[in-house]
């Protein structure tokens, strides 16, 4: 291997050492797999929260009792098993490299064979994201066999709660279905070891729309939904094939829908009618009409069943506008079938069944009674919890008619009975996870911030936060979470808020109060949020959405005013020193250059120049407990230490890449607290810990625990040794511990 001067321990101060930078090879400070020591056995479990995540779709298995599966937009795909009332994910295997995969685009399962199961997965049609793939299983999922496509799918797309788009041909297992986003329908004839283009589709692929949004089997003719129609009356939303070779438009198409997308399709085999919804937007967002069709297929003769049509007025007078989505037929009851409306917020999204084969139907939702006592952070901050919104992913029990179950943005409800409905979601967690502190004292173990639910106090690990999220004010996303170190009941948060976005609490998590008063940036621009040690001092920087960075500001009295830090880098992320109070940090990613303040956060100066620049996901983290001991995550670029307030940066040479980094409690013994990495010392990236200050590690996560892309932050516990807590971007929160 060749070696550089640099890869040994290099102190960087100044300027000095931007060139000696760039001189470093790629692999600088590598370690090979066979060098690093043996991996202590470590358990791995989710934090339970009970969803947080847009459930794209579920499917039960039409002969086998009590088997079903579920897709997510970002969080892989699970399997239900009914005696253990539980959903086992079945992707986390998939690793960083493969972050992308952990996108579902479809389900399909296979009648004749029960034990088979394929998952379409790709999150990203875009350039800058990887094919897609599919992955099959002769075991219900417990192992995969892999093929890589030469497309892309679009799981956490528009469009992400149609279809499915994955089929097994019923006339013959070994032929398998695939609907793309931008290439048309393909054919494998291997049960997806190899695929082609099905050249008899005549809808031509188009380069930016929706393509194949459904496939679905009425006995043995196959249709496809097709969602890039003109909306002329000769264009055609609806494919068949009757001999699996030729497709055809399916002829006599309902007037108003060649505008529309299909969204979803289910066959009822007793009266061998297919129901199928539409909306003019693919959804989940933006659909503002809609409609539900049923075709006889035996005549070609179409019907609209159209349980209420959008368009009219609630009783305040807003406009009543909203898309159809889920479709479901009952296996056991002829002409009974459920379809949900989407996007529906003005009178609440429902689901709608029918008895009579759609000439009647019954709002479920006029008379649900719900208990969310197991996921409380669904009332939302309100009384009762709503029906839910987003709901695409609709199906019924094919061996219990009242089992019905349905997703949405945030669960997945089930019911009994049709009328008593609770979270069926244990075992599935789909949190996007963006900050994580765990408490040196107090009640709770674990705080956490995330995407679309707020801020979590923990009390328990295996339990859904009893108050659920932090209200007053109620969050969307949080944008930032800090905590004093030398006064821990005193914690503060950020994000996207209605009424205020930025709160305090003194009592370490468990409640919250608004901040007095706010710049007024922080409405629309949120962002990460930093304690001085003592909680006297705030800074709070702001981002917006789309990238625009603003100037940060400092308050000394706990958010009630609030004044600009000019000289703090625009849209950075403050890190507070955890021994000394008037000492903050801040690491400027465009210019490589990292800030300091000793005066409260009143103005700031730059310290070592010429370190790692041009990213700002690059992570500064402060040791606990030490003034001026500062760690540098610089991805690719390596590891940097700071023992002097970031006067001078030292490369530290036992790992590769680095991507976040934290501490928890120190090994007997040892007298620097354990750390705890997501990077690579290697030729993998790998949750790693080290006990000795970074001198070796070990790797700690397996290959059948790996959750796609981990690089957000990663905490240990200050409390209980080895025990370290990881967010990742769709599975929660994962925490190991050592067995």
């Amino acid at each position: 291997m060749h070696t550089s001067p640099l890869s040994r321990r290099t102190v960087l101060a100044g300027t000095a050492a931007a060139a000696a930078l760039t001189a470093t090879p790629a692999l600088q400070g590598r370690t090979s797999a066979a060098e690093q020591p043996p991996s202590p056995a470590y358990r791995w479990r989710t934090a339970v929260i009970g969803g947080t995540g847009f459930v794209t779709g579920v499917l039960f298995h039409p002969t086998v009792r009590g088997l079903a599966y579920a897709r997510t937009d970002i969080g892989g795909a699970y399997r239900w098993d009914d005696r253990t009332a539980r959903w086992t994910p079945l992707t986390d295997h998939l690793g960083w490299d493969d972050w992308n995969l952990l996108g579902v685009e479809a389900v399909a399962v296979d009648p004749a064979h029960p034990a088979r199961v394929y998952l379409a997965l790709g999150a990203y049609s875009q350039s800058w994201a990887g094919n897609g793939a599919i992955l099959r299983s002769e075991d219900r999922g417990a192992t995969w066999t892999r093929t890589d496509l030469t497309v892309k799918l679009g799981a956490n797309e528009d469009g992400r709660g149609t279809g499915e788009r994955l089929l097994v041909d019923p006339r013959d297992s070994d032929t398998l279905w695939l609907g793309t986003r931008h290439d048309g329908l393909l054919k494998s004839t291997d049960r997806g070891a190899t695929w082609k283009a099905a050249d008899t589709f005549p809808a031509a692929p188009n380069p930016t729309g929706q393509g194949v949004t459904l496939l679905v089997a009425a006995g043995r003719t196959l249709y496809a939904g097709w969602g890039d129609s003109d909306g002329t009356t000769a264009s055609a939303n609806l494919f068949r094939t009757a001999d699996g070779t030729t497709w055809e438009p399916v002829p006599g198409q309902p007037a108003g829908t060649a505008a529309k997308v299909p969204v979803r399709a289910a066959y009822d085999r007793h009266t061998r009618e297919l129901y199928v919804t539409y909306a003019n937007a693919p959804g989940p967002n933006g659909q503002s009409d809609g409609s539900v069709h049923k075709l006889a297929t035996a005549t070609g003769k179409w019907t609209e069943v159209t349980p209420v049509k959008p368009g009219g007025t609630t009783q305040d007078g807003s406009a009543d506008t909203f898309g159809y989505g889920g479709a479901a037929v009952d296996a056991r009851r002829p002409g009974t079938v459920v379809v949900s409306t989407n996007n529906r917020w003005a009178a609440v999204d429902t689901l709608y069944r029918t008895t009579d084969g759609g000439r009647t139907w019954t709002s479920l939702k006029d008379s649900a009674v719900f208990d969310v006592s197991e996921t409380p952070f669904l009332k939302w901050g309100e009384a009762a919890p709503k029906f839910g919104w987003w709901i695409q992913a609709v199906a019924v029990d094919p061996y219990d008619s009242e089992h019905l179950v349905y997703g949405t943005g945030a669960t997945l409800y089930g019911t009994r009975d049709l009328r008593r409905w609770a979270p069926q979601i244990r075992g599935l967690e789909e949190t996007a996870v963006r900050q994580l502190i765990s408490p040196p004292t107090g009640q709770a173990h674990l705080i956490s911030g995330l995407g679309d639910i707020g801020v979590m106090y923990h009390e328990r690990l295996t339990a859904s936060p009893s108050r659920g999220m932090a209200t007053n004010p109620v969050f969307g996303s949080a944008t930032g979470l800090a905590q004093a170190a030398l006064r821990p009941s005193y914690v503060v948060r950020a994000g996207w808020g209605d009424h205020g976005n930025g709160a305090f609490s003194r009592d370490g998590g468990r409640t919250w109060a608004p901040f007095a008063a706010q710049p007024a940036i922080a409405k629309d621009a949120p962002g990460p949020i930093a304690a001085n040690a003592d909680g006297s001092v705030l800074l709070w920087s702001f981002v917006h959405w789309d990238g625009t960075k603003h100037p940060a500001h400092r308050s000394s009295d706990n958010g009630a005013t609030w004044t600009e830090v000019p000289s703090f880098p625009k849209g950075a992320t403050p890190v507070a020193d955890p021994a000394d109070p008037a000492v903050f940090y801040v690491y400027d990613t465009d210019a490589g250059t990292l800030l300091a303040s000793t005066d409260g956060g009143r103005t700031f100066a730059a310290r070592a120049t010429g370190l790692p620049s041009g990213d700002t996901q690059f992570k500064v983290v402060a040791a606990p407990g030490r003034s001026g001991d500062l760690w540098l995550s610089a991805k690719w670029n390596g590891l940097y230490r700071s023992t002097d307030g970031g006067a001078g940066f030292t490369k530290i040479d036992s790992c590769r890449a680095s991507y976040t980094l934290g501490f928890g409690k120190a090994a007997d013994g040892a007298d620097y607290p354990a750390i705890y990495q997501v990077g690579s010392t290697g030729t993998i990236t790998a949750v790693h810990r080290s006990d000795d200050g970074a001198k070796t590690w070990v790797r700690i996560n397996d290959d059948a625990h790996q959750w796609g892309w981990t690089g957000e932050v990663i905490t240990g516990d200050p409390r209980i040794h080895g025990r370290v807590y990881l967010a990742t971007n769709g599975r929660g929160i994962q925490y190991g511990e050592p067995v």
